[in-house]
Protein backbone atom coordinates (compact mmCIF):
# COMPACT_ATOMS: atom_id res chain seq x y z
CA UNK A 1 0.00 0.00 0.00
CA UNK A 2 2.79 2.45 0.68
CA UNK A 3 4.26 1.82 -2.69
CA UNK A 4 0.95 2.70 -4.35
CA UNK A 5 1.10 5.46 -2.24
CA UNK A 6 4.33 6.97 -2.73
CA UNK A 7 4.10 6.10 -6.71
CA UNK A 8 0.91 7.67 -7.25
CA UNK A 9 2.53 10.80 -4.90
CA UNK A 10 5.48 11.21 -7.71
CA UNK A 11 3.34 10.80 -10.72
CA UNK A 12 0.54 13.53 -9.14
CA UNK A 13 4.00 15.46 -8.75
CA UNK A 14 5.55 14.88 -12.53
CA UNK A 15 1.89 15.47 -13.79
CA UNK A 16 1.85 18.96 -11.95
CA UNK A 17 5.09 20.13 -12.99
CA UNK A 18 4.19 19.21 -16.43
CA UNK A 19 0.65 21.26 -16.06
CA UNK A 20 2.20 24.14 -14.76
CA UNK A 21 4.64 24.16 -17.24
CA UNK A 22 2.48 23.58 -20.38
CA UNK A 23 0.39 26.48 -18.77
CA UNK A 24 3.83 28.90 -18.80
CA UNK A 25 4.43 27.64 -22.32
CA UNK A 26 0.45 29.00 -23.63
CA UNK A 27 1.32 31.88 -21.74
CA UNK A 28 4.24 32.49 -23.47
CA UNK A 29 2.98 32.11 -26.67
CA UNK A 30 -0.18 33.88 -26.11
CA UNK A 31 2.03 36.31 -25.14
CA UNK A 32 4.37 35.88 -28.34
CA UNK A 33 0.89 36.45 -30.56
CA UNK A 34 -0.27 39.54 -28.93
CA UNK A 35 2.64 41.39 -28.32
CA UNK A 36 3.71 40.26 -32.04
CA UNK A 37 2.55 43.06 -33.99
CA UNK A 38 5.06 45.66 -31.16
CA UNK A 39 7.98 43.38 -32.50
CA UNK A 40 9.00 45.17 -35.97
CA UNK A 41 11.73 43.92 -37.67
CA UNK A 42 13.48 46.93 -39.56
CA UNK A 43 16.10 45.18 -41.01
CA UNK A 44 14.96 42.07 -42.86
CA UNK A 45 17.09 43.34 -46.15
CA UNK A 46 19.93 43.36 -44.48
CA UNK A 47 22.78 42.08 -46.95
CA UNK A 48 24.39 38.86 -45.64
CA UNK A 49 27.67 38.59 -47.43
CA UNK A 50 28.38 42.13 -45.40
CA UNK A 51 28.93 39.19 -42.47
CA UNK A 52 32.10 37.69 -41.91
CA UNK A 53 30.56 34.82 -40.73
CA UNK A 54 26.93 34.57 -42.10
CA UNK A 55 24.48 32.90 -40.03
CA UNK A 56 22.53 30.14 -41.74
CA UNK A 57 19.30 30.79 -43.41
CA UNK A 58 16.94 28.80 -40.92
CA UNK A 59 18.17 31.48 -38.08
CA UNK A 60 18.04 34.29 -39.72
CA UNK A 61 14.19 33.40 -40.67
CA UNK A 62 13.41 33.07 -37.23
CA UNK A 63 15.43 36.31 -35.90
CA UNK A 64 13.51 38.38 -38.51
CA UNK A 65 10.11 37.00 -37.51
CA UNK A 66 7.63 39.02 -35.55
CA UNK A 67 6.14 36.49 -33.43
CA UNK A 68 10.10 35.75 -32.53
CA UNK A 69 10.68 39.59 -30.91
CA UNK A 70 7.40 39.34 -29.70
CA UNK A 71 8.54 36.05 -27.89
CA UNK A 72 11.26 37.12 -26.00
CA UNK A 73 9.41 40.43 -25.46
CA UNK A 74 6.97 37.92 -23.55
CA UNK A 75 9.24 36.18 -21.79
CA UNK A 76 11.37 39.12 -21.02
CA UNK A 77 8.84 40.40 -18.97
CA UNK A 78 7.62 37.42 -17.82
CA UNK A 79 11.08 37.37 -15.60
CA UNK A 80 10.68 40.73 -14.86
CA UNK A 81 7.58 40.37 -12.79
CA UNK A 82 9.51 37.20 -11.48
CA UNK A 83 12.52 39.13 -10.09
CA UNK A 84 10.02 41.51 -8.93
CA UNK A 85 8.04 38.64 -6.88
CA UNK A 86 11.34 37.39 -5.50
CA UNK A 87 12.34 40.55 -4.36
CA UNK A 88 8.99 40.94 -2.49
CA UNK A 89 9.23 37.63 -0.87
CA UNK A 90 12.51 38.46 0.11
CA UNK A 91 11.86 41.80 1.64
CA UNK A 92 8.69 40.06 3.44
CA UNK A 93 10.47 37.37 4.88
CA UNK A 94 11.06 39.33 8.20
CA UNK A 95 7.35 39.55 8.64
CA UNK A 96 6.75 35.77 7.70
CA UNK A 97 8.82 34.79 10.43
CA UNK A 98 7.24 36.81 12.81
CA UNK A 99 3.80 35.54 11.84
CA UNK A 100 5.40 31.79 11.90
CA UNK A 101 6.34 32.44 15.61
CA UNK A 102 3.17 34.13 16.59
CA UNK A 103 5.10 37.21 17.81
CA UNK A 104 3.69 39.55 19.57
CA UNK A 105 5.79 42.53 17.23
CA UNK A 106 4.67 41.20 13.61
CA UNK A 107 2.84 45.30 13.36
CA UNK A 108 6.29 46.52 14.39
CA UNK A 109 7.96 44.07 11.96
CA UNK A 110 5.64 44.45 8.93
CA UNK A 111 5.90 48.42 9.41
CA UNK A 112 9.55 48.51 9.97
CA UNK A 113 9.94 46.20 6.66
CA UNK A 114 7.67 48.99 4.81
CA UNK A 115 9.96 51.75 6.51
CA UNK A 116 13.02 49.44 4.82
CA UNK A 117 11.54 49.44 1.58
CA UNK A 118 10.57 53.29 0.74
CA UNK A 119 12.56 55.32 2.88
CA UNK A 120 15.86 52.92 4.38
CA UNK A 121 17.02 49.86 4.37
CA UNK A 122 18.52 50.29 7.58
CA UNK A 123 14.84 49.83 8.87
CA UNK A 124 14.55 46.63 7.38
CA UNK A 125 17.74 45.25 8.84
CA UNK A 126 16.20 46.07 12.17
CA UNK A 127 12.75 44.12 11.25
CA UNK A 128 14.82 41.46 10.32
CA UNK A 129 16.91 41.38 13.85
CA UNK A 130 13.08 41.99 15.91
CA UNK A 131 11.24 39.00 14.06
CA UNK A 132 14.52 36.48 14.25
CA UNK A 133 15.42 37.30 17.78
CA UNK A 134 14.04 34.80 20.24
CA UNK A 135 12.50 37.23 23.04
CA UNK A 136 11.45 34.46 25.27
CA UNK A 137 14.67 33.41 25.68
CA UNK A 138 15.98 37.36 26.49
CA UNK A 139 13.32 37.60 29.01
CA UNK A 140 14.49 34.76 30.59
CA UNK A 141 17.56 35.76 30.57
CA UNK A 142 17.25 39.19 31.60
CA UNK A 143 14.77 37.71 34.39
CA UNK A 144 17.73 35.07 36.00
CA UNK A 145 20.26 38.87 36.03
CA UNK A 146 17.11 40.66 38.43
CA UNK A 147 16.64 37.42 40.42
CA UNK A 148 20.51 37.14 40.91
CA UNK A 149 21.38 41.00 41.77
CA UNK A 150 18.57 40.37 44.47
CA UNK A 151 20.04 37.13 46.06
CA UNK A 152 23.16 38.56 46.25
CA UNK A 153 25.18 36.47 48.76
CA UNK A 154 26.77 38.96 51.73
CA UNK A 155 29.75 36.84 52.04
CA UNK A 156 30.33 38.49 48.66
CA UNK A 157 30.54 42.11 49.55
CA UNK A 158 33.85 43.24 50.54
CA UNK A 159 33.82 43.80 53.89
CA UNK A 160 37.42 43.61 54.19
CA UNK A 161 38.55 47.75 55.71
CA UNK A 162 41.94 47.14 56.20
CA UNK A 163 42.48 49.01 53.03
CA UNK A 164 40.71 52.01 54.41
CA UNK A 165 42.21 52.54 57.56
CA UNK A 166 45.56 53.61 56.40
Amino acid sequence: MKFLTSTMRVLFTILMVLLKFSAFMIAMFAGAYLLAPMGTINSKNVDLSSFTSTPNEMMMVLFNSEYFSGYLFSVTIALVAFIAYLMWQLHEVAVHRAEENRSAHVQLVFALSLCGLFLHKAWWVLAIIIAFTNWRQIGIGMSDVIRRGYSWPSDHINTDTSLTER
